[in-house]
């Protein structure tokens, strides 16, 4: 019998070009479309997005709906 664990994983990206309130919506709208995110919080003032999924996620589907939204995903925040 195996037990199933629900860990949350938790990571920070930069992102490059939010610059207000509706830029960070842009960026969550986009982000929380992707399969497993459980929640997003975008900051523009620090360039940053901390992503809450139930698994880790594809960074180039992060790129991707970064990109789609209109701003571009400079990585993983140090």
């Amino acid at each position: 019998m195996t037990a199933e664990t629900n860990t949350d994983v938790t990571t920070v990206y930069e992102v490059k070009g939010m610059t207000c309130g509706h830029c960070e919506g842009a960026v969550t709208q986009e982000i929380s479309a992707l399969p497993g995110v459980t929640s997003v919080q975008a900051v523009a003032a620090t360039g940053k997005v901390t992503v809450t999924s139930g698994a880790p996620l594809d960074e180039d589907a992060v790129r991707a709906a970064v990109d789609e939204a209109g701003y571009e995903l400079v990585g993983t925040a140090a």
